[in-house]
Parts: C-alpha cells; structure tokens; sequence
C-alpha cells in the first residue's frame, strides 16, 4: 500500500465524527432556552441567577421577588429592558440586566413563558372574591369613577391573567404588588402614567 494510500485510510475515522458546526449546535441546546440563564446567572455569575430569587420553578419568593413563570415571553423582555433603561430601579437587576443582551433576554423571556404556573405560589392565593371585602372586590372589577380609577380588569383580566403589555396580577405574592404600587406612588417605578396616577390615588389600605 502506497503511503498516499495510507494517510488516507487513516483519516477516515475522522470524517466519521461530527463538524465543528454540528457539535456547537448540540452544546447551545441549553443557552438556546435559556435554561441555562436562569439556572446559572450567564456572564451575570451565579450570584445572578434568576432562581437565587425567583425560585427553582420560577414561582417567586413570596416577598419581593415576582412569580415568573407563564409570564408573557414580550413582557419579561421589556422590564429586562426597563432595568437598564432606569425605567425599573432596583440595583441587582439592573446590574444583571446589564450583562444580558437581547438575545439571552429574549430566551430568558420563553424559558420562563413555557414554565407551568405553580398551583401553589407563595405569598399569594388564587384569584378570589370570597376571601377579599366586597371594596376590594368593586375596585378591581369596576373601579371608582368619581376619583377617576378605572378598572383592575381593563388591564390585568377579569382573572389577573394579563397580557403582553400588561403583568399577570394572579398568582402574585401581595407584598410584591403592594410594593409596585409604592413604587409608582414615589416615582421610583416610571414610564406608565396610567399606574402612576392609579397608584397616587388609591389609599393606603386599598394597596
């Protein structure tokens, strides 16, 4: 056998394993959900990772931290933008924020869509009347007009399910909504007149 002969015989394993291309697609399957974001914070480091405190499932904290999961994919976007923007204040997640570009945030966004709502959040209770003071129930469902609130429901859903544009209100935990509607009330939260003006005209005990 002719040594061209052999070198060729010898490289013929090789063709047999996978491109470069092929074996770069198979180790981004992670990044390509954003799974791997979320479990390990990204260039962000594992102080960053969204489950230190919006949980395992993406069910929040109960406290501070929101539920995310089956959060609208658009939605999380635009408050991922906001935080670097200065739109949304709060120093951890503008400094993550800040080290996602649009892509990981745009992953992020349908990792956390396609994540199943938890049955049991904590800090918060399923949407209902019942357990709420027939005030409460009339402000969410029909405002008041002679202060000029309009209606929970004209935005957020008859359930709090929300949309694209606007947050789900089910589901999540009381003191982080409370603490949104303070954020409007002071300014610290901007970029939505309605919810600023919403939030300075509800009392303290209707937060």
């Amino acid at each position: 056998m002719s040594y061209f002969s052999r070198s060729l015989v010898a490289l013929l394993p090789l063709a047999a394993l996978p491109s470069c291309s092929d074996m770069d697609t198979n180790k981004g399957e992670l990044e390509q959900t954003g799974q791997l974001l979320a479990l390990s914070g990204g260039d962000a480091g594992a102080t960053g990772a969204c489950i230190n405190c919006h949980g395992l499932n993406g069910e929040g904290n109960g406290g501070d931290a929101p539920r995310l999961a089956g959060l609208n994919a658009g939605y999380v976007v635009r408050q991922l933008d906001y935080f670097s923007s200065g739109q949304r204040r709060h120093p951890k997640m503008v400094w993550i924020a800040d080290q996602i570009d649009w892509p990981e945030r745009v992953r992020l966004g349908d990792y956390y869509m396609a994540l199943s709502v938890p049955d049991a959040v904590p800090g918060a209770d399923p949407l209902d009347d019942s357990a709420c003071s027939a005030e409460t129930v009339r402000l969410y469902h029909e405002g008041d007009a002679q202060r000029g609130l309009p209606s929970c429901v004209s935005c957020h859903g008859a359930q709090g399910q929300g949309d694209m544009g606007n947050p789900p209100l089910a589901k999540q935990p009381a003191p982080y909504l409370a603490l949104q509607l303070d954020h409007w009330r002071s300014g610290e939260r901007y970029g939505n007149p309605q919810m600023m003006d919403i939030s300075r005209l509800l009392t303290d005990a209707e937060v």
